[in-house]
Order: structure tokens, then C-alpha cells, then sequence
């Protein structure tokens, strides 16, 4: 019975590091260098969830994050801003900006999604608490 709540929070703790990545995501929009101080945007990143055996039992796991992933294969946008100091200096993009490759209207779907799943997670452990709870006073 407490397998099932543990399984839950599995999905909790997941989808907390979701909402971190996508709001770091939505933070950095802007960013057109890294820590290093290079010009070069920031790359969104994406949590890898993975099935964790470890949680749960008879059947049933849990989840967990295995890492947090760079997208490098998406293109920045590029806007021409030539007074920018992260402008390109020279070549074919003179003047031009990279930013991230961020699309704000996936990062707010993504967000109300670990949103919903949160709240599912939240649902199932007080299912759970209340079936011990009823188990217990049934015993008693």
C-alpha cells in the first residue's frame, strides 16, 4: 500500500525537475552568451524520464529523471542588432544576434502539462492515504 505513494512521489520529484528546466528555459530567453562569456546562445534543455524500478512493487514503478539534456539541434533566432555587444562582428551575419531557439508557446504548454501531472500525482497519494486510513480503521 505505501508502494503506491512512493510510486507518486517518484512522479512529484520528476516533474518538479521538469518545471525547473522549463523555467530556466523561459528565464534564459534572452541570453545570447554562455558562463564562459562566449557569444553563443543559450540552448534549451529537456529532462530524460526514465522508469525506476527501484519504486514500487507488484508490477507497478516509479519514475525519475536519468539526466537533463541540451536540444542543440535547434536553430537560434537570429535578429539584427548591430550595436548588440554579441553581435557578429564580421562574415555574412555582420550585425546579426543569435538568441535561444526557445518557443515560449511549447515551454507554457510543457509547463501546464507537468502542471496537470503534479496535481494527478497529489490526487493519487491522497487516494492512497485515505484507503490506509479506511484499512486502519477497519483493523481497529
Amino acid at each position: 500500500m505505501f508502494s503506491a505513494i512512493d510510486i507518486s512521489t517518484s512522479g512529484l520529484s520528476a516533474q518538479r525537475i521538469r518545471m525547473n528546466t522549463i523555467s530556466s528555459n523561459l528565464a534564459n530567453v534572452s541570453t545570447t552568451h554562455n558562463e564562459a562569456g562566449e557569444s553563443k546562445p543559450y540552448e534549451p534543455r529537456f529532462p530524460v524520464f526514465q522508469t525506476d524500478d527501484s519504486v514500487g512493487a507488484g508490477g507497478a514503478a516509479g519514475v525519475r529523471v536519468s539526466s537533463v539534456e541540451t536540444d542543440r539541434e535547434v536553430e537560434p533566432r537570429w535578429k539584427y542588432e548591430p550595436g548588440h555587444p554579441d553581435a557578429i562582428k564580421d562574415g555574412p551575419r555582420k550585425g546579426w544576434v543569435a538568441y535561444p531557439g526557445v518557443n515560449m508557446m511549447i515551454e507554457f504548454t510543457d509547463a501546464m502539462e507537468a502542471a496537470r501531472a503534479y496535481e494527478a500525482n497529489l490526487g493519487a497519494m491522497e487516494i492512497s492515504k485515505d484507503m490506509i486510513n479506511q484499512s486502519l480503521r477497519i483493523l481497529a
